[in-house]
C-alpha cells in the first residue's frame, strides 16, 4: 500500500474528507485528493490552514499522523491514534516495566548504529570517517562516556563545513534539517504505534513535557539518511537557505525512496521503522535481546 506524507504549508487550504478521501481545497478550487488510508502523515505548518473532525478523526482510524508545524518547521503537535494494535494494553505494560539496564543496552545498540551510520556518510562523501567508526566500537552501556556527542563534534563540520553548528534554530541547513527530522519522527512515530508500544515511554529521551520521547530514541540511526538528503540538496553553511516547496518535496520523495538494509534485506523508511519498533516490542516482552537496526 501507498504511503504519503502530505505538506501543507504554502497557503490556505481547507482539509475535508469524502467517500474515504482526504480533499485539499484551495480558494473553492479541489487541489487534491488521496485515500486516508494511504496517507502516513499529515504535516501543516501554515496558520491559515482549517480542518475538519472528520479529518482528524479519519486519520486515526486508519493509523495515519496529524502533526501540527511551526514557524521553523519544528513539530509543535502530534496526534496519534489511541488504539493501534490488538495488545497494545499488554504491550504498554511489558514497555512500562523494562528495567534500566535493559534500556541502556538497547540505547548503546542505537547509539552504535546511528555513530557507524554517520561515519559511513562520511566515508561516502568526504574520503574518510574521521575515526566514527572506531568511535562506534567504543560506544558503552547507556552511552556513559557520551560517544555520540564527541561523534557529533567531529561529524557536522566534516559534513557541512568548520563553520556549520548544529543547532535547531539556527538557519542555513538547519531550517532543511529540522524539516527532514520532522518528517522522519512523524515516520517513527506512526511504526511505534503500529507496534502497539507507546510514543512517550523513551529508553534514553525523557523530556516531561514531549509524548514522544521513544520516537526521537528510535529515529536516531535513520538521522544520518536526512543528513545525506539536505547535503545532496546543496545547501551550505553560511548561505541563504529557503525551505520552499520544491525543497520540501525533494526532502519527502528523496527519503521515500531511500532503501535501508535491515535484517539482511533492502527495504523503504516505512517498513524498516516499522521492523525497528516490532523487535523493541519483542525485547520488551523478552523474546529479543538485539534490535533491528539499518545498516
Amino acid at each position: 500500500m501507498t504511503e504519503r506524507i502530505i505538506d501543507i504549508s504554502e497557503g490556505p487550504a481547507k482539509l475535508s474528507v469524502r467517500h474515504a478521501q482526504l480533499q485539499i481545497e484551495k480558494d473553492g478550487e479541489l487541489m487534491g485528493a488521496a485515500p486516508l488510508e494511504e496517507v502516513a502523515a499529515l504535516l501543516v505548518s501554515h496558520p491559515a490552514v482549517t480542518y475538519t473532525n472528520a479529518v482528524l478523526s479519519g486519520l486515526c482510524q486508519h493509523g495515519g499522523l496529524f502533526v501540527l508545524c511551526g514557524e521553523k518547521h519544528l513539530p509543535a503537535g502530534m496526534l496519534m491514534p489511541f488504539e493501534s494494535h490488538f495488545v497494545q494494553s499488554e504491550r504498554f505494560s511489558t514497555q512500562a516495566r523494562a528495567s534500566l539496564p535493559v534500556k541502556k543496552q538497547l540505547w548503546r545498540q542505537i547509539i552504535r548504529a546511528k555513530v557507524r551510520a554517520q561515519g559511513n556518510l562520511l566515508l561516502e562523501e568526504r574520503g574518510k570517517d574521521n575515526g566514527l567508526l572506531m568511535l562506534a566500537d567504543r560506544v558503552g552501556s547507556g552511552d556513559c562516556t557520551n560517544i555520540e556527542a564527541q561523534a557529533a563534534r567531529r561529524y557536522w563540520s566534516a559534513l557541512f563545513g568548520e563553520d556549520f553548528i548544529r543547532d535547531r534554530n539556527e538557519p542555513g541547513p538547519n531550517i532543511f534539517l529540522n524539516y527532514g527530522y520532522t518528517v522522519l519522527r512523524a515516520a517513527a512515530a506512526r511504526a511505534i504505534c503500529a507496534a502497539g508500544l507507546h510514543p512517550a515511554l523513551g529508553l534514553h529521551h525523557h523530556n516531561r513535557y514531549s509524548g514522544f520521547c521513544l520516537a526521537d530514541d528510535l529515529m536516531e540511526p535513520y538521522r544520518p539518511a536526512v543528513d545525506a538528503i539536505v547535503l545532496a540538496s546543496g545547501q551550505k553553511s553560511g548561505g541563504d537557505c529557503i525551505l520552499g516547496k520544491e525543497s520540501k518535496a525533494f526532502i519527502i520523495k528523496t527519503l521515500m525512496d531511500k532503501r535501508f538494509e535491515i535484517g539482511g534485506e533492502s527495504r523503504g523508511l516505512f517498513d524498516s521503522l516499522a521492523r525497528t519498533a516490532a523487535s523493541l516490542a519483542s525485547v520488551f516482552s523478552g523474546k529479543r535481546k538485539t534490535l533491528l537496526l539499518p545498516v
